[in-house]
């Protein structure tokens, strides 16, 4: 009877869990038995393991009982990043391999029936996960996969090819037996960090629409999030895919922690290294594609959007479950995913940018085509975004229709490049003076931070009063007011950066003309 310890990991999150894989070979009927509350995927990893160490000339012990444990038991474990770990151990615990020599060491990788080793999702999540955890190990990857680990410092990652060239490494030797010469399919593999500065679309290509620039701005300078709404062609999807331009660029942490969570979902992508993320869901997308779940749970839209744009266009037609989902995300940054056996949770510090008609048919209130929606319709549309879910998007805009003059012969407005040198400035101050966006803003941290003058207090007591506002309310248009006085360069915020706050939280609805 012989036993074999090969370390691998499993991702609940983006928590990379230590799991052992105990393989047992004994006497007896043979059979290859695999157990550890492993998914269907992992359990399919017998045949491949089978195949891939034969097609590779290695021995299989068919005559054999062979058990392999994934340890702990209770820790669900899914795809086939398991297969180069099982694979290893049944070769050591038959003899082929050093176990010795397999010590801090950990793998990870889908073996194809020829023993070629294909990529796994969240190998970065995983690199990462250690890197925080301080955890001092050397990782085997499969090219592709590889090249996502060595991003983060530090880390000690190694590419394999093929399950030849990782067995070559650790095969018995002497104690005087020079150590193996690395095979064409083994390298240590060092990246270095791509640059940072990307290209997106340019601003400059949406003529006219100053107002919803304007406000695009402050919530770019800010961190905030908008409402726009307006007639069908209009401009809104274009001004949404030009916002994440306006961001300040990504910091290493920052690209890290998003290309990470893209990592888990197998999104990632070494080209959009540094890019904020602009997710667009469908509006048929569930609550569950949204926020995240399933078992063990992966990461939703929102959390693909980490340190970036969720763009959600047709904002009424998503379903009223999967809007009321984003409430408590748009608060705290961060979403858990809660099961019977097993929680998670993910990053989903986004800037939400929602786009909508202002009726049915789209046209209330434009001048190039009549609406011919009832009173009644535009309120049961438009009432389908609740209360408590408006009250937490801080700006409100209206796009309206451009003329046909101004939009054929209109100059080009002002570039992304000049807008993000003023919001990353602004961004910088608030930085400087709380640690934090605007935004971010929380409880004693608005009194201590906005900085509001006398007669600025006196205007937003009488507003919020007349205008019915919420607390919640109330302090969105104090950390907007915080920002326009940010890019204004003004220590303290006026009566004019409130009025300008507060007519971005109006009440957007209207009512169709007879």
């Amino acid at each position: 009877m012989s036993l074999a310890l090969v370390q691998s990991r499993a991702l609940l999150g983006l928590e990379a869990a230590a799991v052992t894989v105990e393989v047992h070979l004994a006497n007896g009927l043979p059979s290859f038995t695999l157990v550890g509350l492993a998914d269907v995927e992992v359990k399919e990893a017998r045949e491949r393991v089978r195949c891939a160490i034969q097609n590779s000339g290695l021995e299989f012990p068919n005559n054999k009982r062979i058990t392999v444990n994934l340890a702990p038991a209770d820790l669900p474990k899914d795809s086939g990043r398991f297969d180069l770990p099982i694979a290893l151990g049944i070769l050591a615990a038959s003899g082929q391999l050093d176990p010795r020599r397999l010590a801090g060491h950990e793998f990870a990788g889908e073996l194809s029936l020829s023993g070629d080793l294909r990529p796994v999702r969240g190998a970065l999540a995983m690199s990462l996960a250690l890197h925080s955890g301080q955890v001092v190990t050397r990782l085997v990857l499969p090219p592709g996969s590889a090249e996502e680990a060595a991003l983060v410092p530090q880390a000690q990652v190694y590419s394999a090819r093929h399950l030849l060239d990782v067995v070559r490494q650790f095969l018995p030797q002497a104690p005087d037996e020079p150590p193996p010469e690395p095979s064409a399919g083994w390298s240590r593999v060092t990246a270095a960090l791509p640059a940072l500065d990307v290209m997106y679309p340019d601003l400059a290509d949406v003529k006219g629409q100053t107002g919803a620039k304007r406000v695009l701005e402050i919530a770019a300078a800010g961190a905030h999030s908008v409402l726009m709404m307006g007639p069908p062609g209009s401009g809104k999807s274009m001004l949404a895919h030009r916002f994440a331009g306006l961001l300040p660029v990504m910091n290493t942490d920052e690209a890290l922690q998003s290309a990470a969570v893209a990592s888990l979902a197998g999104r990632f992508s070494l080209a959009r290294w540094g890019q904020r993320p602009t997710g667009s869901p469908h509006h048929t997308a569930s609550a569950v594609a949204l926020v995240g779940g399933g078992s063990p749970p992966r990461p939703g839209e929102i959390s693909l959007a980490h340190h970036g744009v969720l763009f959600l266009d047709e904002l009424p037609e998503f379903h009223r479950a999967a809007l009321e989902a984003l409430r408590e995300p748009l608060e705290t940054g961060s979403i858990t995913i809660s099961r019977a056996a097993r929680r998670a949770e993910f990053p989903a510090r986004f800037q939400l940018i929602g786009a909508m008609n202002p009726c049915p048919c789209g046209y209330l209130g434009a001048t190039h085509k009549a609406c011919r929606c009832t009173p009644d319709q535009v309120n049961r549309y438009q009432s389908k975004l609740s209360g408590p879910l408006l009250d937490r998007i801080d700006l409100h805009i209206e796009v309206p229709a451009l003329a046909p003059a101004e939009l054929v012969q209109g100059a080009a407005g002002e570039s992304t490049q000049a807008i993000r040198a003023r919001c990353t400035a602004a961004r910088a101050v608030a930085m400087a003076r709380q640690g934090k966006s605007n935004q971010a803003l929380q409880g004693q941290e608005i009194d201590q931070h906005v900085q509001l003058d006398e007669a600025a207090v006196n205007f937003i007591n009488i507003a919020a009063a007349r205008l019915g506002w919420s607390a919640r309310s109330t302090h969105r248009a104090l950390k907007v007011a915080r920002t326009i006085a940010d890019l204004a360069g003004a220590p303290s915020v006026q009566v004019s950066h409130l009025a300008e706050a507060m007519q971005y939280r109006r009440n957007l609805r209207a009512t169709p003309s007879a």
